[in-house]
């Protein structure tokens, strides 16, 4: 129990572990309080059993009386005061800091870990932190504290009741181990259950055009019922495995508190205790267990809690890549790759590659899907390391760049737009957060999207769906181009940002990428003869490795990937139905 309670006190950050300690600290304030009965029920039948109640004993009896009960309320507002504060600023601090801590990962970690794995910690996980377990915890503490409080002050009326007390508490805490164990057999099956269902629920909705469009929706209704039965059975048998080990520890402390009463009868027709006594412990027996029963119900929950807190430290874990370089401002933006290799599941992907990049030049990477050529833009980026080799940007290789300032020399517009659930003008914001309205609309005629964004019912106050959802895969982009017109970063990656344009979007993308590239370094990924015939090298990528590289006449002239892909193009472009 107390090695729960010490993980999850070192989970919470200082400030909030500092709450919580303020809170044990008026927790055995409370117990005091509580414990002031015993002695107010001791004068109380004293003066009864002599017949001599007197003003001043019973004002020492209501003083008393008055001390527990208001002491208690106002000491236990505010240590749930601060129960609460801190229990929900660990909750927020730790999806925070989990959120930047995926910021720094090998983009590695999101091929192997599940969405529905990330989505359920920073969720349900946190949320149970934020509210179940700091409850779960404290409960559990105040019962355990007010119980030892309570037996102390038996242990000053009579010492053979306090021993059987605390003989009684060392019962209740070896059952309450059995118990933690009952529930450790079950709380990873409960937490898997509710991840599995999270990611099943994640993906029937991301999913659920596809599902229509193919009309398998009886098949994914039965993978999305088959999750939530699995998680409703799991909460079942976590369950029914602590019903017996806490009913066990509720039955031990009413046996406990059946043991005092007798043995203090015992005492007294023996003649070893005298009758106000006898009657006070007797009193004891009731309340001594009474905080030790509802924390036995909340131990029960402690394992979850704990295993809940390993799966959040499990994602702050994972080791990031090393980002804290130097703040560097190239002289120039040069890019060079050399004898770069890279693999993924001893899968080689990059093989040892080596190509110059000029400043201010525009590169197109083709060649077969599954080639490398995306890769070569990441490992470029950063968003992966380097196996062999090294990349190197301005003269310095990238690792030595601290991670933000070498973003600051890259904007990305991939082929699959992302657009937070917030409004238009704030999406553009991305690119720079302190921009004004008049900045945003500049860059958004830039983009080619103002007059579209003008025609909408709100502007560019017009909040829009989670992931861009409420508009058009060509409206999409040219927001995400005027995001990255706002960044004005000196090195535009294009990854594919122009394959899946209808053509009435096409003349105004083409536009938009046109103002976004203006005197910028480029690097496309493309498959569209337009977007790669001008540039200043192509390179053609097939696993791995370049097997190709020069300008589009050059490259007519080589037999190869180049020429075929090419004269492919052409002969779907003159295709008619007959």
């Amino acid at each position: 129990m107390l090695k729960m309670v010490k993980k999850f006190f070192d989970f919470c950050n200082e400030k909030n572990r500092k709450k919580f300690y303020k809170s044990v600290a008026l927790g055995v304030l409370e117990a005091l309080f509580t414990a002031m009965k015993i002695p107010a029920a001791f004068f109380a039948i004293g003066a009864v059993l002599s017949g001599e109640i007197t003003a001043g004993t019973f004002l020492i009896v209501i003083g008393l009386m008055l001390l527990s009960t208001v002491g208690k309320m106002v000491v236990s507002r505010f240590s749930s005061m601060l129960q609460t504060e801190a229990g929900y600023d660990t909750c927020a601090g730790k999806r925070i800091e989990i959120g930047e801590h995926l910021r720094y990962l090998p983009m590695g970690y999101f091929n192997d870990t599940s969405l529905g794995h990330i989505t359920s910690v920073t969720t349900n996980t946190m949320e149970q932190t934020g509210d179940i377990a700091t409850r779960a915890i404290m409960m559990v503490l105040q019962g355990s504290i007010t119980t030892a409080v309570v037996i102390v002050f038996m242990f000053f009326f009579d010492v053979r009741i306090g021993i059987i007390s605390l003989a009684g508490l060392g019962l209740f805490l070896l059952v309450n181990r059995r118990t933690n164990r009952s529930v450790a057999e079950v709380a990873d099956e409960k937490l898997a259950a509710d991840r599995d269902m999270v990611g099943v629920i994640l993906e029937y909705i991301q999913g659920i055009a596809e599902i229509r469009n193919y009309n398998i929706i009886g098949r994914n209704r039965s993978r999305l019922q088959q999750a939530i039965d699995r998680k409703k059975n799991a909460d079942i048998r976590a369950e029914l495995a602590a019903i017996p080990a806490v009913g066990l520890q509720n039955l031990i402390t009413k046996l406990m508190g059946v043991a005092i009463a007798c043995a203090s009868l015992r005492f007294y027709f023996d003649g070893s205790m005298d009758l106000v006594y006898t009657i006070t412990m007797l009193l004891c027996s009731y309340m001594v267990f009474d905080s030790l029963d509802l924390a036995g119900t909340f131990t029960a929950l402690l394992k979850i809690i704990g295993k809940g807190v390993d799966l959040a430290n499990g994602i702050l874990e994972v080791e990031q890549m090393d980002t804290n370089g130097e703040e560097i401002r190239p002289a120039n933006r040069d890019i060079h790759l050399e004898h770069v290799s890279f693999a993924y599941e001893n899968r080689k992907i990059i093989d040892d590659v080596t190509l110059d990049i000029r400043e201010n030049t525009t590169t197109a990477i083709v060649g077969p899907s599954g080639g490398g050529k995306t890769t070569i833009t990441s490992l470029i980026a950063r968003f992966w390391d380097v196996q062999e080799g090294r990349v190197t940007l301005g003269g310095r290789d990238v690792r030595d760049y601290s991670f933000d300032s070498l973003m600051e020399n890259f904007s990305f517009v991939f082929q699959k737009v992302y657009l937070f659930e917030d409004t238009i003008a704030n999406n553009i914001r991305f690119g720079k957060p302190d921009a004004t309205m008049e900045e945003v609309i500049e860059a958004a005629k830039k983009a080619a999207c103002h007059d579209f964004i003008s025609a909408l019912p709100d502007g560019y106050d017009t909040v829009v769906g989670e992931g861009g959802a409420t508009l058009s895969g060509g409206e999409k982009q040219r927001i995400a181009i005027a995001r990255a017109i706002m960044k004005d970063a000196p090195i535009i990656i294009l990854d594919e940002a122009t394959a899946n344009v209808d053509p009435e979007n096409e003349k105004e993308l083409t536009e938009a990428i046109g103002n976004l590239t203006r005197r910028k370094t480029i690097i496309m990924i493309a498959h569209r003869l337009k977007t790669v015939r001008n540039a200043d090298q192509i390179l053609v990528v097939d696993r791995g490795k370049i097997v190709q590289r020069g300008r589009h006449e050059e490259l007519l002239r080589q037999d190869g990937i180049y020429r075929n892909f090419i004269l492919g193009r052409k002969q779907a472009v003159s295709w008619k139905l007959a």
